[in-house]
């Protein structure tokens, strides 16, 4: 018997923050279903903007729900981070090959990336030690068209697959709202800098209390910079960005343990030394 025949198929976790009847994960799962067996847990309603958080002070039910094909799918009432845990330690027998999440509807590019539900989910999975990706489409629109998503991310996903991703690291892809025979290619880039200027809109409710929607837009730090993601995503390209669970700025260590009048750590000397 030929080894091909006795490679075990790979086993794909899937999750999201727009809730399991999302089209964008729909969207995923066609994506993944060629690759392996998918199993989904994800949220049972939208968590957009939840980024990392974890629920504690509920208790959190998981719910599996019907299909006509034989992928597994679970709804939990708590957020996609919540989601993966539930997975890794409750539903999954095995430990998954990989972690997908989204597809997202709306941008995860720049700073998006640390109020990201979805990028929460693919996170949380790198620090599973799981290769994982998180992707975005840059159309809120519920009935977003994600034909180009589908061509440019299963491609991504079974080169991950293949090759795996460092430790700690994981992906960040967006794809432009753009129909995919617009789309350009592919591009591994860097997070743009840039922020959200936050605005309020105050209103007064029939009792006279003023409550507040959250407005704003987002301010490009760097709009000349040609090797960000929201240039390529500007130009027509799928914007990928290695993202890394590890925050520290090793460049900043011994300038800043020099001013505090301190000394490095030998864990972190040696660490920083491998960095140069």
């Amino acid at each position: 018997m030929s080894t091909s025949s006795n490679k075990r198929e790979p086993l794909i976790l899937i999750s999201n923050d727009d809730g399991y009847r999302a089209k964008g994960l729909e969207a995923l799962i066609q994506m993944a279903k060629p690759l392996g067996r998918v199993v989904v847990v994800a949220p049972s309603e939208g968590h957009s903007g939840m980024s990392h958080a974890i629920t504690i002070k509920d208790p959190l039910r998981i719910r599996k729900q019907k299909r006509t094909d034989d992928v597994e799918l679970y709804s939990v009432n708590g957020t996609p981070v919540d989601c993966i845990k539930l997975a890794m330690s409750e539903v999954l027998k095995t430990t998954p090959d990989i972690i997908l999440s989204g597809v997202n509807h709306g941008s995860n590019s720049s700073v998006s990336v640390f109020y990201s539900g979805t990028m929460g989910a693919a996170i949380e999975g790198c620090l599973y030690g799981i290769p994982s990706i998180g992707f975005s489409l840059l159309d809120f629109m519920p009935d977003a068209d994600f034909t180009g998503a589908v061509e440019y991310g299963k491609p991504i996903i079974e080169s991950v697959l293949a090759n795996g991703l460092k430790r700690g690291v994981c992906l960040n892809v967006n794809f432009p709202a753009i129909p995919a025979d617009e789309i350009k290619g592919v591009r591994v880039c860097r997070q743009n800098m840039g922020t959200w200027r936050e605005e309020f809109d105050k209103r007064t409710d029939p009792r006279g209390i003023d409550y507040y929607w959250l407005t704003g837009y987002f301010h490009n730090e760097e709009p000349e910079a040609t090797d960000t993601d929201e240039y390529a995503l500007a130009n027509g390209y799928v914007s990928v960005v290695p993202i890394r669970a590890d925050l520290t700025d090793m460049s900043q260590v011994a300038t800043l343990a020099q001013s505090l009048n301190l000394n490095e750590s030998d864990a972190v000397k040696a660490e920083r030394s491998k960095s140069h």
